[in-house]
Formats: structure tokens, C-alpha cells, sequence
């Protein structure tokens, strides 16, 4: 009889958790690495991650460890969920305990500040893998959505098919259906930048400007991510995609979004130090704002929203003039 799979998810925050779930209900076994003991006792006592989801129950495949090397002991995929700015760091720790045919996927939408890199590149670097044990999961997935069972679909990209296949099956739900790809820089891409969007969408909202605006910034924000992505050798059609406007709209449009919500205390005169305060949880657009014009730059790549939303969180310019930035550039063909 053949053993389910195993996976291994770092670490037991709200998408992680929610990942694991999906996981769970799908028949894998699980083991989420939780950083404090009172999650992984309730995880492992009550079937819930206390922490962020106290109303929910885990699947009984789901169990929790604050301990790297017992949560990777055996395991098929190790899934990160964590901020992209502290991967290199924790990457470094957990990666001799990383099994030798051990799949990695990342949940992780963002760019390293200080490289400039996507997750995906860190992974290999860090933990001494091939591209094709590196795996990329993206899409219009909500956390909270998922812990209720909403339906919901995402993209898992990896450049070995086969690779991406297996873990399809190992989260393949009623409720979550994923579709496999080999386009990693563009489900990457897609992820990162909406976050930046998102800020924009959700401080247009704080000030007040209305649906069409939102409507504007989303379509213009995509055209962002679609121009970067073209430059880097990603798939257009991956940006048309369920990680590029399928994760935008979703992230653009949601009160559950983090950086929407971000952006919405921004809009309302909030600092960038009070939006924090107030939203608590990582928010990668903020972080990943400043690289990712970088990354535009190096390639010649226009992204007007992009750099509006990075001066104005460098407190370089005002709500005011992000507004007039946008709004009074040149204007030219749409194409």
C-alpha cells in the first residue's frame, strides 16, 4: 500500500495554516513548524491554530512541532510561508534538514530587498537545490476564504512538470483547485507586484476616489506586471493568469487583504510607521516596493504606479502629489 504523502509546512502563520489545511483535507499528512509552543500544543491538542484561526478545526492530519528537524523528518514537500525578507536567514537554518528528493514550494510573494532576487532564486542559493525541486504556488487565495472552505484555484509553476503534478495532488481539494505551469518567474512576478497595486488600490480607497479609480490602478497595474514580467522571460499568459489578475483582483479588491488594507490606513493620513502599528502582520508590498523598481529599472521597464507607491513610503512625496504623479503624466496610446 502506498504511504500519503508528507509535507512539512514553515511556518503557522494565516497562510501557512491555511495551506496546511488544504493539505490535510486533501489526505496529506502534515507537520506545521510553529515558532511558539502554546500554537503547536493547541494545534496538537484542539485541531486549531489558536493564533489566527481559533474558530476553525484542522484536519486530524494536521499536526505541529516547534522543532525544524522533527517537522522535516521524512518529508516530501516542504512548503514556506514565511516573509520573504527573513527566508535567506531561516532558509539557512532549516536546509540541512531538508530531505534529499524533498520538494520546496513557496508560498512567498515578494523580493528580497537587499539581492533583489525572487524566492524561488534564494531557495536554490540557500539550500544548495536544483530549479527543479523548486516549486512556486500563486493565485487568488485569501486566507481566511480558505479556512472556511470557499472555493478557490491557484497556480503551482515549477520547471519539472512531474514535480509540479505530485503536489497538485497532495492539495487537489472540492474547494481548491490547482493548475500546473513551468512559468516560475511569471507566477512570481504576478504575486509581488499586485502587492504593490494593492497599496495603491487601498489608498485611493482611503481618499476616497472611487471605483474607477480602483478600476484604473488594476488594469494599469497590470499592465505593470505584464511589461516586468515580458522583460524577465515571463509568459504573458501567465500574467493573464490566476497568480498575475487573478491574484490582483482578488488582493485589489478584498477588505481581507493585508495590503489592500494597508494602503487604506495610508489613504486616511495614517503614517507608514501608524499603518504598520495597525495592521500587525507582514505586509510584502511595503517591503518589496523598492526592489521591485529596481528590478524595473535595471530593464527599462516603465511601472509609474510602482514608483508613486515607493516614494510615497519612503515619505519622498505626499497623498497628494502620489495623486497628481499619476494623473498628470503625458498622455499615449494605451498600447
Amino acid at each position: 500500500m502506498t504511504r500519503s504523502a508528507r509535507a512539512a509546512v514553515f511556518s503557522a502563520g494565516s497562510w501557512g495554516t491555511a495551506v496546511a489545511k488544504i493539505l490535510g483535507d486533501a489526505g496529506t499528512s502534515v507537520v506545521l513548524h510553529a515558532r511558539r509552543d502554546e500554537i503547536a500544543d493547541a494545534i496538537n491538542a484542539q485541531h486549531r491554530n489558536v493564533g489566527y484561526f481559533p474558530d476553525v478545526d484542522l484536519p486530524a492530519t494536521v499536526t505541529a512541532t516547534t522543532d525544524p528537524a522533527a517537522a522535516l523528518d521524512g518529508a516530501d514537500f516542504l512548503v514556506l510561508s514565511i516573509p520573504a525578507q527573513t527566508l535567506r536567514a531561516n532558509l539557512s537554518i532549516w536546509a540541512p534538514h531538508i530531505g534529499a528528493d524533498a520538494v520546496i514550494v513557496s508560498l512567498m510573494k515578494g523580493i528580497e530587498q537587499s539581492s533583489r532576487l525572487r524566492a524561488s532564486q534564494i531557495i536554490t542559493e540557500v539550500a544548495g537545490v536544483s530549479t527543479d525541486r523548486v516549486a512556486v504556488l500563486s493565485g487568488p487565495n485569501l486566507a481566511r476564504e480558505i479556512m472556511e472552505g470557499r472555493p478557490a484555484a491557484a497556480t503551482i509553476a515549477c520547471p519539472d512538470e512531474e514535480a509540479a503534478r505530485r503536489f497538485q495532488a497532495a492539495c487537489h481539494t472540492s474547494y481548491f483547485r490547482p493548475y500546473t505551469s513551468t512559468d516560475v518567474v511569471g507566477c512570481e512576478l504576478g504575486g509581488a507586484v499586485k502587492n504593490v497595486i494593492a497599496l495603491a488600490v487601498g489608498i485611493a480607497s482611503g481618499m476616497g476616489m472611487g471605483d474607477n479609480a480602483t478600476a484604473m490602478l488594476i488594469t494599469r497595474g497590470l499592465a505593470e506586471a505584464t511589461r516586468l514580467g515580458a522583460a524577465m522571460g515571463a509568459h504573458p499568459v501567465t500574467l493573464a493568469g490566476l497568480s498575475g489578475v487573478g491574484d490582483l483582483v482578488a488582493t485589489c479588491s478584498s477588505p481581507l487583504s493585508r495590503n489592500r488594507t494597508f494602503g487604506t490606513h495610508l489613504g486616511r493620513g495614517l503614517s507608514v510607521e501608524e499603518a504598520t502599528a495597525v495592521t500587525r502582520q507582514t505586509t510584502e508590498g511595503v517591503k518589496s516596493a523598492e526592489a521591485i523598481l529596481a528590478l524595473a529599472c535595471t530593464r527599462d521597464v516603465e511601472m509609474p504606479i510602482t514608483e508613486v507607491i515607493s516614494a510615497l513610503l519612503h515619505e519622498k512625496v505626499t497623498l497628494a502629489e502620489a495623486a497628481a504623479a499619476l494623473m498628470q503624466r503625458p498622455p499615449k496610446s494605451e498600447r
